[in-house]
């Protein structure tokens, strides 16, 4: 065995264990977005989820990776690679093409769970797939092959490790453009505008939730270096860990001082801001610079909470503001901070104004892409549930079931089909 063999059977296994880590974060995804809505939806979250991993992971297979990752055409899109088929000697890394698709997979079925949140509670499930393809097959792998996939923002120099801006913040402007364009749940905001209070379903299931993205993000981001041997890895895991905490602390600092009580959700949300916040740059800034990207990225979300409010935006789950806002700091603060290029650090504007570039034109793409889908679904079937549908709740309504149910004993089947047949 050469030494060439055993790092390249290193990195695979590393990948394929930080791929499997981000794949665990759809059961993040999953329990945080169950636990922040009513009973009554938990089961359609679950499906969501479970939509995203199944329809997503069959798309990205057949047509998104090879509009990502194939052979750069004009800097725009992908020509080959789909099924991950044909010459892809252009990707030139020391793991094999499989185990770069599997963790480019891991990150297509983040994205689409991003929009997944702030639909909850009254989006058609069917129409739900239909975006999920749509996204995961289209939206994501063009904006992702602009800047990684070698498309023109990469090449103008566009820096972001582990996706603030590709999967964050392009998916948060579409969960925004989703959320305007489903409308708020039935009975959130008065006829005179006042926002009524919508009481999570269950705080310690969300919180587990957090958690388990919280582990999931160090495969996110670590992961990235696509190399167990980086010497990167033990930086990016403490500045993930460092600015994750200084997100939680600050918004909970905040809401106590403010509001004299530290609030759950404010605080679950800040960390995971945190964490969105430290996606692009944790490769590229230095760890005091961590801690203030988490904090600022913690209360702009507050911010970015209250502004949905005021504009009567519904957002269960705080997707935009966690994602979207958090996603374009971080992006920004790449630009500001990072150890060789940063304004503050280098004194250089370049990869400021690129990174400005970029975040304009991923968060626009994202945005007018998701309308203009939604749009097209809607000629088909309605997008939005009715309003007995989402009286009742959607589990029932869509899925047949409930949540949980205490009643020890079989539920007796009958089938009414043979009385009227014996009546014949």
């Amino acid at each position: 065995m050469t030494i060439h063999t055993l790092n390249t059977g290193l990195d695979t296994i590393w990948v394929v264990l930080t791929a499997a880590m981000i794949i665990l974060m759809e059961g993040g995804f999953a329990l945080l977005e169950a636990g922040f809505v009513r009973h009554k939806n938990n089961v359609n979250i679950l499906m969501k989820v479970f939509a995203d991993i199944t329809i997503g992971t069959l798309c990205f297979y057949l047509i998104g990776f090879g509009l990502m990752y194939g052979k750069d055409l004009s800097g725009l899109i992908g020509s080959n690679g789909f099924m991950i088929k044909g010459d892809l000697s252009h990707l030139h890394f020391l793991i094999s093409v499989d185990t770069f698709w599997l963790f480019q997979a891991a990150f297509v079925i983040a994205v689409i769970s991003i929009v997944s949140g702030a639909v909850a509670e009254r989006i058609n499930f069917r129409a739900y797939i239909l975006y999920a393809v749509i996204m995961t097959t289209f939206i994501y792998p063009v904006a992702g092959h602009w800047v990684w996939g070698g498309g023109w923002l990469g090449k103008l120099g566009m820096q972001d490790f582990a996706g603030s801006a590709v999967i964050h913040a392009l998916g948060g402007f579409s969960a925004l453009a989703a959320a305007i364009f489903i409308g708020p749940r039935k009975g959130k905001f008065t006829p005179q505008g006042v926002s009524t209070v919508s009481l999570p379903s269950n705080l310690p299931l969300a919180s587990v939730g957090a958690f388990l993205l919280w582990f999931g993000w160090f495969g996110f981001n670590a992961g990235s270096t696509l190399s167990a041997t980086d010497a990167r890895i033990g930086h990016i895991a403490i500045v993930t860990m460092l600015s994750a905490a200084s997100g939680g602390a600050a918004t909970m600092l905040y809401t106590l001082f403010r509001y004299k009580r530290s609030d759950a959700p404010s605080v679950i949300n800040g960390s995971l801001a945190g964490l969105v916040g430290i996606t692009a740059g944790c490769a590229f800034v230095s760890d005091p610079f961590a801690i203030l990207i988490g904090a600022v990225s913690g209360l702009l979300m507050l911010f970015a909470t209250y502004w949905l409010e005021i504009k009567r935006i519904d957002d269960p789950v705080g997707a935009f503001p966690v994602h979207a806002v958090s996603g374009i700091w971080g992006t920004i603060a790449v630009g500001l901070f990072a150890t060789d290029k940063g304004l503050i650090t280098t004194g250089n504007w370049h990869l400021l104004s690129v990174q400005l570039l970029g975040l304009l034109v991923l968060c626009i793409w994202g945005f007018v892409l998701t309308w203009m889908g939604l749009k097209l679904i809607q000629l088909w079937i309605p997008v939005r549930s009715t309003e007995e549908e989402e009286e009742v709740g959607l589990d029932i309504s869509y899925h047949g079931m409930v949540a949980a149910f205490q009643e020890q004993e079989f539920i007796k089947y009958e089938s009414n089909y043979l009385h009227h047949k014996d009546d014949d």
